[in-house]
């Protein structure tokens, strides 16, 4: 569970009700016909921007801004020199008796435990890598779209609002509370897109670039066990993947057991 989404979506939602409840209350805030207009229209009028496999591909996506792990990259590190060491000394076959947990990783090794040729390795992973990256990118464009509609939605049922409003005049104490629900289509929307939409859009494209970079570096390492390449040149090939300061604390423990 990514707690940065939960506890931010929650705190930015307890907020907005702990300030409703401390004011007026909060059955003035909440309004039936408001709601259908921005939540309502504004799926459907996504829903016209998409076709409906990436609309409801772009729903199951949403998930992995809440629940979504990648493993630690100094860990892969360590395993993959472990994979590479192995190889080295007994054979690509030898590869076929370790247990990975990551299913892109544990598809580019059973490629080269089939013999396949590289450029047939490569191919293969970097189209599979190609087809995450665009589901990931189809789900966070559905939810920026998300987010540029609502309140657009939201201006539209306030003038919807204002028109009903504006040609019933003759009782000027209803006014009030008139405007009052002609403005709440506005909350619904800059609310739908503040706090919901554009926030897993972001996460989305977070995830999508997290996921691309280790993707990436796993690749690079099953080309290079295939190859044959010393495990050391590996592990200081995939280390260029590491923040720098992770690098400089790597490199200053290698000099040290030196």
């Amino acid at each position: 569970m990514d707690l940065a989404t939960l506890i931010g979506l929650i705190g930015a939602i307890g907020i907005i009700a702990a300030s409703i409840l401390l004011g007026t209350g909060a059955q003035v805030f909440f309004n039936v016909p408001s709601l259908l207009i921005v939540i309502g229209g504004s799926l459907f009028v996504v829903l016209a921007k998409f076709n409906v496999s990436q609309f409801i591909g772009a729903i199951k996506v949403a998930g992995r801004a809440f629940r979504f792990k990648l493993p630690d990259t100094e860990a892969s590190i360590s395993e993959l020199v472990e994979l590479a060491t192995l190889a080295r000394k007994q054979g690509l076959l030898a590869l076929e008796e370790k247990e990975i947990s990551q299913p892109f990783l544990a598809s580019g090794i059973q490629l080269l435990i089939d013999g396949h040729p590289q450029e047939t390795v490569k191919a293969i992973l970097e189209k599979e890598r190609v087809l995450t990256l665009d589901r990931n990118r189809w789900g966070a464009k559905v939810f920026s779209a998300l987010g540029d509609v609502g309140p657009a939605m939201g201006m539209i049922g306030t003038l919807i609002g204002l028109v009903q409003m504006l040609s019933n005049m003759e009782d000027p104490k209803s006014i009030g509370p008139a405007m009052a629900v002609a403005l709440l289509t506005t909350l619904y929307g800059a609310m739908l897109a503040t706090m919901i939409c554009l926030p897993i859009a972001d996460k989305l494209n977070l995830r999508m670039t997290e996921e691309a970079r280790m993707q990436a570096l796993w690749i690079d390492a099953i080309l290079a066990i295939q190859e044959g390449t010393n495990p050391r040149v590996i592990e200081q090939l995939l280390r260029s993947y590491l923040p720098e300061n992770k690098r400089d604390k790597a490199a200053g423990g290698e000099a040290q057991d030196a």
